[in-house]
């Protein structure tokens, strides 16, 4: 999954991919080669999902900063457009190629790795932190703050850079897809649910099924589009009038940001995500906004001065956002050391690795001979269309020369020797992390990022560390993500009967389309609304994080107000006892205790959204209760179009702003005057 605070774990028996009375029909099936299952089609889908699914992520890295998994919604639209343009061509009597599971997998590739660089290319994070808008919001007389340490956002650096560190992270583990994915047997949950999905769709069986399945997000797509539009007309000018400012919980609670503001993308990811994590992002709502920053702002003037500007960091300021930082930096270091620990001890213990890892789970009965037939199936194709580990070593050491000339021109604080001292430990940063991936589903990627953020700027010191440490972050960042992206679109080609060659040149191609893609669909935000500004609705609420753990990395915490070191350590500490807790205890318990960077969200955002997941969370217990197939089935599709319907209305909303057409009218709500 994309995100640190969208994980579970997920125990899937592979057997479950292909059931015995489809291998007949599979042992029929002819697999295509691996240049036919990359298809001219293909890529054009991949391509505008890629955009569509670039700008769901940039809207949500903007906004709150969680992006749900979208492989799923990417097979599913991936098969809905490619049967859409077969059946149309087939009406008009066009002779067309059959559609096949593997095409299906080479779209759902390009397009993950394609929206991947959204979030790991930092366009809601470390680039934008580097921005002349950030550092006045952390204000110029802030130490450690310095005017030369800016880079605004431009069009063909962005592009450039991301260029000349994203295809790395795919040569550094192409050795080990056999180890990590036949020998090792890891799971890597949402590959697998993909590949579950795109059989269903093209077996038999599953036709009815699928079929109803993309009637269905097409109808909730519309109907989040149709809503999106609705609002428009109604969001006036500025960030208070509108759906998206509705006081339901009381005019009380909204000046807290307790309140549902209608939004079918965060209904979409409650829909999306665990219930644990739904309810854990509640819980912090209710910790910070409902508890602690009412209590802390009772001490304005003892502890903080009581005439500072609402985004000033020696203020109330100050503590949401580092209280955030310490939560978010005591899980991941927690789950950073676990994941290391787990694949040093499976690694060094070879007699506990059939005990401790996902495995195939055998059956004993007369189907035995059939899914063992099926399953050699797999590895005789998985294997055949070899990658040679001469391309692999050849093609990192190459791009990593070519990277560590050329990110020091792009930012001169980061020298090329500190680049290639990043390159020298990012192959066994990216293992562990596509290790973790694997067995948790949950990728830490940012987590590695912080840790190259805080080393490198502590390195450089005042004279450019903060540039150098956020451009190391992102350095880091684009090798752990798109290595753990890359081996879980491997397990998916490998539970689809797809070649190896075929995903990893479907990867090449789709991060070469991200490179160019994502940075454009961040500048249409970026020249059509007002990203960053804390009072518009793109806040970019991890761009200041990121640029004060650069300035922590420098100036240390000499000046932060009253007690906030203290509670740092504080939450930093429960954050750890958290996660230890999660561990120790029966599942039966552990379901039940929070997550804690999903509860470290909303402390600087804000409670409306948390409100938002919370409905959707709502609605799937319910629906699961009443008919849990139904539920199952039919839940991923609903989510996708919700999101994907209101990701739709950002292109001309953004078309809209750049032509200066504002919504017509504001609605705003008020107390009642007394007469």
């Amino acid at each position: 999954m994309r995100t640190e605070t969208t994980n579970a774990t997920v125990e899937i028996s592979e057997p479950l991919i292909l059931q015995p009375e489809k291998t007949r029909e599979v042992e029929r099936e002819r697999i295509p080669e691996w240049k036919e299952q990359i298809t001219v089609r293909g890529l054009v889908v991949s391509a505008v999902l890629g955009g569509l699914f670039c700008i769901i992520t940039h809207k949500l890295n903007l906004t709150v900063g969680i992006i749900p998994s979208l492989n799923v919604g990417a097979g599913l639209l991936g098969f809905f457009l490619i049967k859409s343009w077969t059946g149309f061509c087939s009406k008009l009597g066009f002779s067309v190629q059959p559609f096949t599971r593997q095409e299906n997998t080479v779209i759902q590739t390009c397009v993950v790795a394609c929206y991947g660089l959204a979030f790991s290319g930092g366009f809601g994070s470390y680039l934008i932190a580097m921005d002349d808008r950030t550092y006045k919001l952390i204000g110029a007389d802030y130490p450690g703050n310095r005017a030369e340490d800016v880079k605004n956002p431009g069009l063909w650096w962005m592009i450039g850079f991301l260029f000349v560190v994203s295809f790395l992270g795919l040569f550094s583990l192409v050795p080990l897809r056999k180890v990590m994915v036949m020998d090792y047997k890891l799971t890597y949950p949402s590959g697998t649910a993909t590949a579950m999905l795109i059989n269903s769709f093209h077996t038999t069986t599953g036709a009815e099924l699928a079929g109803n399945q993309v009637t269905c997000l097409g109808k909730y797509l519309s109907i989040s589009l149709v809503w999106s539009c609705f609002k428009w007309f109604f969001s006036g000018i500025g960030d208070s009038c509108g759906f998206d400012n509705f006081p339901t919980l009381g005019l009380a609670l909204f000046k807290n940001t307790f309140y549902f503001d209608f939004s079918p993308t965060y209904v979409g990811c409650g829909l999306i995500c665990p219930h644990i994590v739904n309810c854990s992002v509640l819980l912090g709502a209710i910790v910070s906004w409902g508890i602690l920053w009412p209590y802390i702002s009772q001490h304005a003037g003892d502890w903080y001065p009581a005439d500072l500007g609402s985004n000033d960091f020696k203020g109330l300021y100050g503590y949401k956002v580092f209280i955030a930082i310490s939560i978010i930096l005591g899980d991941g270091l927690y789950n950073l050391v676990k994941i290391i620990a787990i694949t040093v001890r499976e690694l060094c213990n070879k007699s506990t690795k059939e005990k401790n890892l996902p495995i195939i789970n055998e059956v004993s009965d007369d189907e035995s001979s059939e899914l063992l037939m099926e399953q050699r199936k797999r590895d005789e194709l998985f294997l055949k269309d070899r990658i040679p580990s001469w391309v692999a070593v050849s093609g990192y050491v190459g791009l990593a020369a070519i990277s560590t000339a050329t990110i020091p021109t792009i930012f001169p604080p980061l020298k090329w020797y500190l680049v290639l001292c990043s390159y020298l430990f990012a192959p066994a940063l990216a293992f562990c992390n596509s290790y973790g991936t694997g067995l948790t589903d949950w990728s830490l990627a940012s987590t590695y990022g912080k840790i190259g953020l805080f080393i490198i700027a502590s390195l450089v010191g005042r004279d450019g560390g903060v540039i150098a440490g956020l451009a190391a972050c992102g350095v880091m960042m684009a090798i752990v993500s798109t290595a753990a992206d890359l081996m879980q679109d491997f397990k998916t080609g490998y539970l689809t009967l797809s070649s190896a060659k075929a995903m990893f040149v479907s990867q090449l191609i789709g991060t070469a389309m991200g490179c160019v893609i994502a940075p454009l669909t961040f500048w249409l935000f970026w020249t059509a609304f007002d990203v960053g500004s804390p009072d518009g609705p793109y806040k970019a609420p991890y761009a200041v994080i990121f640029r004060e753990m650069a300035i922590l990395g420098i100036e240390g915490f000499s000046e932060l107000p009253k007690h906030c070191l203290a509670l740092c350590c504080g939450f930093f500490v429960a954050a750890l006892v958290v996660n230890l807790l999660r561990d120790v205890t029966p599942t039966k318990v552990s379901q039940f205790i929070p997550i804690p960077m999903a509860m470290a969200v909303p402390f600087y955002i804000g409670a409306y959204f948390a409100i938002d997941m919370f409905v959707g969370t709502v609605i799937l217990f319910v629906w699961e209760r009443i008919n849990r197939k139904n539920a199952e089935d039919y839940a991923g599709a609903v989510a996708s179009g919700l999101i994907c319907g209101d990701g739709i209305w950002t292109i001309p909303s953004a078309i809209l702003s750049i032509f200066k057409v504002n919504p017509p009218i504001c609605m705003y709500f008020g107390p009642s005057s007394s007469s």
